[in-house]
């Protein structure tokens, strides 16, 4: 397993009751070298605006080099600017769409500078909130259409789209993995496929291991976030400490199709130590993948043949070390 970290993560965490967040903020040097000193840690996320901008690119370019750290992908702000407060590449303003495509293409060019390959997609604020307020076909064709200039722009950068059901908006375009993968197949182009990320799954009342078979199935599963949540609301929380054993089934599956990407951190520790937070999260994966690994997927793949539930049950406790 690749494991990255998106670098804000290691920042400070605000919310709408906080505003002002619940701690320090650290140097964008600071977070850099946190995440180089958790174990396993390889690759950083960025967040276009936030991170970097056409200025600082080179420089940050090399303070991930100086840390041994590569730019796995880069995040557009298509969600924290007030521009896009009504939408992005569905804003009803022609103007603002356009914009949308610029920034995401400029994100892409400094991408390539980098080395990086992967633009991770996560259009925020394209949705609706009430009844009678979207035309649903047109801004699906909005979505496409934008999604689709910006693959043109260059094959080396592959565009990965991230869905969420809600939040910001309290319907997302991109809800669900299979209307994002129709998005991504509607494209018709080969360098877009779609970011699962676990809790946003999670909310969309997925079962996620389904969702990366049926996105690897068509060979669109390009990212994967991961985080934990209750269900109600993307909490952010640290890998594993609710859905345990549906991470153990999204992790063999990932074996079983032969998932070679990254897998990255995505977590909002609002009141933890975020750099703890981050290195038990890489733990929890490192050890449930290592206990795959010296298991074989044998015995998951007759239980999953058989489709005995209570079996299921004993193999997996027993799997966890429960006798």
């Amino acid at each position: 397993m690749k494991f990255s970290v998106i670098l804000g993560n290691l920042g400070n965490t605000c919310d709408r009751f906080l505003s002002s967040g619940y701690k320090e903020q650290p140097s964008k040097v600071e977070m850099v070298r946190q995440a180089a000193s958790i174990e396993g840690v390889q690759g950083i996320e960025l967040v276009g605006t936030w991170d970097v901008t056409p200025d600082n690119a080179a420089e940050v370019a090399k303070m991930l080099r100086d840390s041994g750290l590569q730019c796995v992908s880069i995040i557009p702000d298509h969600f924290s600017q007030k521009r896009w407060g009504r939408g992005a590449f569905t804003s009803l303003d022609a103007a603002v769409r356009k914009q949308a495509v610029q920034v995401t293409k400029e994100m892409m060019d400094i991408a390539a500078e980098m080395g990086c390959d992967l633009i991770n997609l996560w259009p925020g604020q394209d949705g609706y909130d009430y009844c009678l307020q979207a035309d649903f076909l047109r801004a699906r064709d909005w979505l496409i259409e934008a999604v689709r200039d910006c693959a043109a722009h260059r094959s080396d950068v592959r565009i990965a789209l991230e869905y969420k059901p809600k939040e910001p908006r309290t319907h997302s375009y991109l809800a669900k993995a299979s209307d994002t993968l129709l998005v991504a197949l509607e494209t018709e182009c080969d360098t877009v496929g779609v970011t699962i990320d676990f809790g946003h799954a999670l909310v969309a009342g997925e079962n996620v291991a389904e969702s990366a078979a049926l996105l690897i199935r068509h060979e669109k599963l390009f990212h994967l976030h991961f985080n934990d949540n209750y269900r109600a609301w993307d909490d952010d929380m640290m890998v594993g400490s609710v859905h345990l054993v549906e991470y153990l089934e999204l992790l063999y599956w990932l074996r079983k199709l032969d998932y070679r990407g990254w897998y990255s951190m995505d977590q909002y520790p609002y009141r933890e130590d975020a750099r703890a937070a981050i290195n038990e999260s890489i733990r929890w994966l490192s050890a449930l993948g290592a206990r795959l690994d010296s298991h074989g997927t044998d015995a998951f793949d007759q239980l999953i043949a058989a489709g005995d539930a209570t079996n299921s049950s004993r193999v997996v406790r027993e799997f966890l070390g429960l006798t």
